[in-house]
């Protein structure tokens, strides 16, 4: 038995380039740069050493994973090798090894990938919101037309119980790699 499993995670060396086979397939491309640390024989001193890997996405995944990947983005890559060669134009033998992507993880924001020297305003997200006036209860003795209800307001709903049992796995041994 033999496992092909590749993960890696960098910065992407170039901006994607999304492109369709002649059956209608889409198809990303790009680079991920993967630093690797080696003593320096001359100096003693620890070095990255940078490995450029070669990354694909195939089908409907290709073209919205384009527009949110850009050079400079940093990355998590689950994928599996695949071995390619063919002959050039000068009729000398090529090969490669790329990564056929299954899962991709943003590391980074949109901001820091497209301009990583600049400090981007973080966005608001907790805005202040208009408050609705406190909805005061009617004395008993007053006349309801002094206290109108305001519309949209009424007691929160109860919260719903916690699952306090875990779904059911269907996990058999030989399901299990190992």
């Amino acid at each position: 038995m033999s496992i092909n499993r590749v993960n890696i995670s960098g910065n992407l060396t170039r901006d994607p380039e999304l492109r369709s086979t002649g059956g209608g397939t889409q198809v990303l491309s790009f680079g991920v740069a993967v630093n690797d640390r080696r003593r320096n024989q001359q100096t003693g001193e620890w070095e990255d050493v940078p490995n450029f890997v070669d990354c694909v996405v195939f089908g409907a995944r290709a073209e919205p994973l384009s527009r949110y990947l850009s050079k400079g983005s940093k990355v998590a890559i689950e994928g599996k090798l695949r071995y390619s060669s063919w002959e050039s134009k000068e009729g000398q033998r090529r090969s490669k090894l790329e990564v056929v992507v299954d899962e991709v993880e943003f590391l980074s924001s949109r901001n820091q990938a497209a301009a990583p020297q600049q400090a981007a305003p973080a966005p608001q997200y907790n805005a202040p919101q208009p408050q609705p006036a406190p909805y005061v209860a009617a004395p008993q003795s007053a006349a309801p037309a002094q206290y109108p209800v305001q519309p949209g307001y009424s007691a929160p709903a109860p919260a719903a119980p916690p699952v306090s049992t875990p779904p059911a796995a269907d996990v058999y041994d030989e399901d299990i790699p190992f």
